[in-house]
């Protein structure tokens, strides 16, 4: 079952109360083509970068099975780069500058190989960037994730609920999920969106877990208690990868088996935090993700009597 993957590759500068990086290497689809790698192989990856970013980093996607060939390299270019200073409960921050540079002008070109794929992973960007990607396929995939924020909300609203009625599912943050839908109690919220188009929607809350819903059902993800947490970028976008990655592997998507795909998300999305940018990401081994899992399923495990 094959998997595109479609988001920004790009440069980030970080700090937290932990810590403080310059120039590394960030961007949403580095994050889910990482994050799925671990669990399937045959990914391609659509996005652009400068002639300035690292071969070393895209050797890694390659030497993980993603396909490159989708990959815009702009000679005498920049890539994008985005500086951003998190608050003490890592859940809020400032944006400290943002440079479009290649995105700016971001054309996607899906390759002949990948117009065909099972599974389609939209990282965060452009909602009519999205849309031309979607309606570059020759087959509609078997599953559409979407991924957006409050800034296209903002600003291309119109154009982001098109792309809705494109998508079979949507991720997004809480405040995102009540700025879409003007409700602040989530489950009304839920129930407005998938009005929208997606049958299915995954609401992100951090360290406080996530919500996947249908019409008919309510599951909850809680997040795992870490004791050292680094790095907040790029854990929304490791756990889509870890969601569309297991979903591609075990060619099933139906709301119980996405629950499951949902746990091991949220088990990418852990990893991520304890490093700073993409590093923890890059050299996991199958039984760190087999026991990071375990950890989730021992959360919530639990016997209890009603008599």
């Amino acid at each position: 079952m094959s998997l595109l993957v479609v988001g920004t590759v790009a440069f980030d500068a970080i700090e937290t109360p932990f810590g403080k990086t310059d120039k590394i290497v960030g961007g949403a689809a580095s994050y889910i083509a990482l994050a799925a790698s671990y669990f399937h192989k045959d990914i391609s990856l659509v996005s652009v970068v400068g002639d300035d970013f690292p071969q070393d980093f895209l050797n890694i996607l390659k030497n993980k099975g993603t396909k490159l060939d989708g990959l815009q390299i702009k000679k005498g270019e920049k890539s994008f780069f985005w500086a951003g200073k998190y608050h003490n409960d890592l859940n809020s921050r400032d944006t400290l500058e943002t440079q479009l540079n290649v995105l700016e002008k971001f054309d996607p070109i899906v390759p002949e190989n990948a117009k065909q794929v099972d599974f389609l992973m939209l990282g965060n960007l452009v909602p009519a960037v999205q849309q031309k990607v979607i309606s570059q396929m020759t087959k509609r995939p078997k599953l559409i994730v979407l991924d957006t924020m409050n800034f296209w909300m903002d600003i291309a609203l119109d154009d982001l609920k098109t792309t809705l009625t494109m998508v079979d599912v949507l991720t997004i943050n809480d405040s995102e999920a009540r700025q879409l839908s003007g409700e602040y109690s989530l489950v009304k919220a839920a129930q407005k969106i998938l009005k929208m188009g997606p049958s299915v929607l995954v609401i992100k809350k951090g360290e406080h877990g996530a919500l996947l819903f249908n019409k008919e059902e309510v599951f909850f993800a809680p997040a795992l208690p870490l004791e050292d947490v680094y790095d907040p970028t790029g854990a929304g976008d490791s756990f889509a990868g870890g969601f569309i990655g297991y979903l591609a592997k075990t060619k099933d998507v139906s709301f119980e088996n996405m629950k499951r795909a949902i746990i091991f998300g949220s088990a990418m999305a852990s990893f991520t935090v304890e490093k700073f940018g993409t590093e923890r990401l890059i050299d996991l081994s199958a039984n760190d993700i087999e026991e990071r899992v375990q950890e989730f399923v021992d959360l919530v495990q639990f016997d209890i009597s009603l008599v």
